[in-house]
């Protein structure tokens, strides 16, 4: 199980370049929590979760298209690249332009009047991001994941350094979270120097033939993807639109909006995991495919990943009394108790992107948007019957719902069309056993603070050493 050892040691490099930036980029929900109260900090949250739906449309798909066309045998990876990179620089200038035209009126219906600078700068960074999105596929393509992860981290660096700087020494209230997405649009402008080679390469190009194929693979992966991004960010914007008056006395849907978003934050360290993995996993995947004992490799690796992500869930769900100081102000801890369900979320959405290989294999991605539209329509009516009940509760059993509803369509469907023989009881059994671990340990409640950390440690420890025990003999025949 060589091949499972150099996933995991690939997922690795990748995590240093996606998660410590995003773990970085974490750090912030601190400085960001010190400087702005929870109404303010909701409107940042509504920002970045439009310009993260939008993002979807500006990429289109073409990361996924460029693996699969860049993998076919005899395929040229630089024509490739260059009508990869076409499809999205021509899709991405257009609506940025449109973006930028019509920013005062979509300011308005934000309702952030007279900011229309921060929907030109959303628009430019998402310009940026999709200007680099195809560059940093062939770095994974390429396996140079030092290089991926030196870009990222340095990028998050400047990031970290723009927001001390803003919030901390030339901070003006007039500004307010301008700073914010200013410090996001300089730091994504790091990239065009990092991949300036790159780009000054690049050659616009078209091909009557090949670049139709590509975009009819790849269009469905973008709605897949906006489906996707709209389950993901339609609890946080819906939070405005359906909460009742007062439902939080004395305190506005924005407020609600802004608690919601920073201990939504918490789940996002289970989502930094799974990007990481997928990272490594997607040129793996394609790779691989064509060795017969590819169905049981895919099942090994699906299952260290849910073992994985268990001992994420609890080791953050059980520590939350001391990583709530991370939110600096106290009025944002009293959503904290919604962590668990969302990080269970994440953990069903990193499965569903795991099983989902068959469908990228089989050319058959339409199914991928056909079960993500699916979870959009869930996620808009558990919203809709939830939210006036149960607040940000209720968006957060959304998304758990959400989910686990596509995970379970994908492998239904997955095993029809390209059967895989993975370890389902198995999987399920230790999610289940981590979430009742959770709640069984969150329900002691300990004044002494050193006391109940050092009964965190201990829980967590003897987690390990339990899975160890299950596991050992496929540990040894995967290490040896």
């Amino acid at each position: 199980m060589s091949k499972i050892k150099r996933l995991a040691g690939e997922t690795i490099l990748y995590g240093l370049g996606s998660i410590l930036p995003r773990f970085l980029n974490f750090l912030l929900v601190r400085l960001h929590t010190d400087v702005f109260a929870p109404e303010e900090y909701g409107v940042i949250t509504k920002l970045f979760a439009y310009a993260a739906v939008i993002n979807v449309v500006f990429m289109f798909g073409m990361e996924t298209a460029y693996f699969r066309f860049a993998n076919k045998p005899g395929a040229d990876e630089k024509r490739i690249f260059n009508l990869s990179q076409t499809v999205v620089i021509t899709i991405s200038i257009l609506l940025t332009v449109l973006f930028i035209m019509l920013a005062n009126p979509i300011a308005e219906t934000l309702s952030i009047p007279g900011k229309s600078k921060y929907v030109m700068w959303l628009a430019i960074i998402l310009l940026i991001d999709a200007a680099v999105a195809i560059p940093f596929a062939r770095l994974r393509l390429q396996k140079k994941a030092i290089q991926f992860a030196l870009g990222k981290l340095l990028n998050m660096g400047i990031l970290v350094g723009l927001n001390l700087y803003f919030l901390y020494i030339a901070f003006d209230p007039a500004w307010g979270v301008g700073f914010v997405v200013l410090a996001n649009l300089i730091a994504n402008g790091f990239y065009l120097f990092f991949f300036a080679k790159t780009l000054i390469r690049w050659r616009p190009a078209f091909d009557s033939t090949v670049s139709p194929v590509m975009v009819r693979y790849a269009y469905p992966i973008m709605l897949t993807g906006l489906a996707g991004m709209t389950n993901e960010m339609f609890s946080r914007l819906t939070l405005e639109w359906w909460l009742p008056k007062n439902f939080y006395p004395e305190q506005t849907s924005e407020y609600a909006l802004g608690i919601f978003g920073a201990c939504y934050k918490f789940a996002v360290l289970m989502n930094l995991a799974v990007q990481a993995f997928r990272y490594a996993a997607e040129p793996f995947f394609f790779s691989n495919a064509a060795d017969k004992n590819s169905p049981t490799l895919f099942a090994r690796v699906n299952h260290y990943f849910i073992i994985t992500c268990c001992i994420l869930l609890v080791s953050v769900s059980i520590n939350m009394d001391v990583l709530k100081h991370f939110l600096k102000r106290e009025a944002y801890w009293e959503g904290l108790y919604i962590v668990p369900i969302l990080l269970t979320g994440y953990l069903f959405l990193g499965i569903y992107y795991n099983i989902s290989v068959w469908f990228k294999l089989t050319d058959k991605t339409y199914y991928g948007t056909i079960i993500t539209v699916g979870g959009a329509i869930i996620t808009i009516v558990a919203n809709f019957i939830l939210i006036p009940f149960y607040g940000y509760l209720g968006s957060s059993w959304a998304t758990l719902i959400c989910y686990l509803s596509m995970t379970v369509a994908c492998y239904l469907l997955g095993q029809k069309y390209y059967p895989i023989p993975y370890y389902v009881m198995k999987g399920l059994g230790y999610i289940i056993f981590s979430i009742a671990l959770v709640y069984s340990v969150n329900a002691f409640e300990m004044n002494n603070q050193w006391l109940a950390f050092g009964f965190h440690q201990v829980v967590l420890v003897l987690f390990l050493i339990t899975i160890y025990f299950f596991e050992r003999n496929q540990f040894k025949q995967t290490t040896g």
